[in-house]
């Protein structure tokens, strides 16, 4: 056990992983309750897994996959589940008077010591990581203990009883809580409320890719469902037809919306709630991945004190958050900035938001209308639907509005048809829009399993086609920290396409989309595809994945 206490960062600057230099500086700078080796991956100083290497390999402390790991929940129940969140620790088997317990700080001497006393067991640390276990014990203590009251709440249920579905002590309360919790631990963007014929199907999209968390009792389904739409208040007693509501949480000890959507299915009601994390509301224009050149010709665009500035792609391809960071940038409290949106999905302090309200007659057009009797500098429309709307925002930026919105096309170049398609001359398209983004999200490769790798014929060809060559890759070997998916987190790729003087020549003699797509590649335009490959060649991402997301 005397070997525990050595000192994290003496044995990374033994391992020649850390300099004295960095470790002094971490040491200096962190907080009072904050461990070192989070500082030192926050800094991106070292990553997770390496530290999980050194001390593996310096200390002889094995390294444990949880996801792989089957726990026996009678283990679990030797450890109180304060004492795994306060230590951030599992544990996994006993063996005699052993207990072998996965830790996020295996050289914790004060936890071991406490887990001694507590259990009675001599303690064996393993290391596992911070994801791993925060999953596990969501898994294990929360999610488990509230499946199991909800199980007992309703044994010899039948559909015609009353459960209570309002206390917040209720085990179905509960459960719908720590449901949402868990998603937002795994980082999720969606969660799926799926009815089947003998079950209720929990499923997260987790960095674009769905999949099933747990599926629950068919019995418990009636239940599930009105609760969500009670937090949403949505109308309890219609079934039949679709409903959309809005929900505010607090989860992992920051603020959480939902956007809830219920549809009527032949097996009962499906709900799908959007996670949005207000955190992601705080972005700017430097961190939305945009190559340099890209950069460039989007700020252009956005200097402008008119025009119109589109964003496109489809839906779950990053436009609001897009939207959001650029808004970011330009809140100054010398602009009046207004936005009218469906549904208003992060709140920016000192901009003025509009939601639709189409039930009351508040559509997009309408809201514009209104927008431009109340002197604003910047417009943002959420979305432009409808010939009405395409042609208000066009008359808004020919009176001095620079107008950002979003529209639903492939890619960049298909918008100016988009617009023609909607009843805009091209003249008006001319001498109102001055750029378009498309963009999509793309799975990033894990940074702590990261390798490099001989390219394949396959991804040379590809590669080969964009005027690209290289040798080697990266891709993500797999661990616990990307769920053994090699990816972890996501990026967007983009083309912007500025509308220059003879863009405009080409628009007004109504060019073709390849003549467009000429035109703009002859000024170092490049398609989704080409920055894909340009960040897959960065190690960022995978070719594989830019060949799922984008059809070239």
């Amino acid at each position: 056990m005397a070997q525990t206490r050595k000192r994290l960062g003496d044995l990374l600057v033994e391992a020649n992983v850390l300099t004295e230099e960095k470790l002094h500086w971490a040491l200096e700078n962190k907080q009072p309750n904050e461990r070192l080796g989070d500082v030192l991956i926050r800094e991106n100083y070292v990553t997770e897994q390496t530290l999980i290497e050194v001390l593996e390999f310096q200390l002889g402390i094995p390294h444990v996959n949880l996801g792989q790991f089957p726990i026996d929940v009678d283990i679990i129940h030797l450890v109180p589940k304060e004492t795994a969140k306060h230590y951030l620790l599992v544990p996994l088997r006993t063996e005699k008077n052993k207990l072998f317990v996965a830790m996020a700080d295996p050289m914790d001497y004060f936890a071991i010591e406490e887990l001694r006393m507590i259990t009675g067991f001599k303690i064996e640390p393993c290391i596992a990581t911070k994801q791993d276990l925060h999953k596990t014990i969501s898994k294990y203590y929360d999610l488990q203990e509230t499946m199991e009251a909800a199980m007992n709440d309703l044994v010899g249920f039948t559909e015609e009883e009353n459960v209570d579905i309002v206390a917040e002590d209720s085990p179905i309360v509960v459960l719908v809580n720590q449901i949402i919790t868990d998603a937002v631990v795994q980082g999720a963007s969606d969660i799926h409320f799926d009815p089947q014929d003998n079950e209720l199907r929990i499923r997260f999209r987790v960095d674009g890719v769905l999949k099933t968390e747990r599926s629950l009792p068919k019995n418990m389904q009636k239940m599930i469902i009105a609760r969500i739409k009670i937090m949403g208040n949505l109308n309890i007693t219609e079934n039949r037809l679709p409903q959309d509501g809005r929900i505010q949480v607090q989860a992992q000890m920051r603020s959480i919306d939902l956007r809830l959507s219920s549809l009527p299915t032949i097996y009962g009601e499906k709900i799908v709630m959007r996670v949005l994390d207000t955190k992601n509301a705080q972005i700017s224009i430097n961190q939305l991945g945009l190559s340099p050149e890209n950069h460039t010709r989007f700020i252009q665009m956005i200097k402008k004190p008119n025009g119109i500035v589109l964003i496109t792609g489809p839906t779950g391809s990053g436009k609001s958050s897009t939207l959001s960071a650029t808004l970011n940038d330009m809140n100054d409290d010398a602009l009046n900035i207004i936005t009218v949106e469906d549904p208003v999905e992060y709140q920016l302090e000192g901009i003025n938001q509009i939601q639709v309200r189409e039930e009351v007659g508040l559509t997009f057009a309408t809201g514009l209308r209104s927008i431009l009797r109340q002197d604003p500098d910047i417009i943002m429309v959420g979305e432009i639907r409808d010939t009405e709307t395409a042609q208000i925002a066009t008359r808004a930026s020919l009176t001095g509005h620079l107008v950002l919105s979003t529209l639903h096309t492939n890619s960049a170049i298909e918008s100016i048809a988009r617009l023609t398609d909607m009843g805009i001359e091209p003249y008006l398209i001319t001498s109102s829009l001055e750029g378009v983004v498309a963009q999509r999200l793309v799975r990033r490769v894990c940074r702590d399993c990261s390798t490099t790798r001989p390219v394949t014929p396959t991804e040379q060809a590809i590669l080969e086609q964009h005027q690209l060559t290289v040798s080697s890759i990266s891709s993500g070997k797999g661990c616990a920290a990307c769920n053994h998916t090699g990816y972890k987190g996501r990026i967007a790729i983009h083309e912007v396409l500025a509308i220059d003087d003879d863009i405009k020549q080409l628009i007004l003699q109504k060019a073709g989309t390849i003549e467009l797509l000429q035109a703009a590649q002859s000024k170092g335009f490049k398609s989704l595809m080409q920055d894909g490959l340009d960040k897959a060649v960065l190690g960022l991402t995978t070719v594989e994945e830019i060949v799922r997301v984008v059809t070239d």
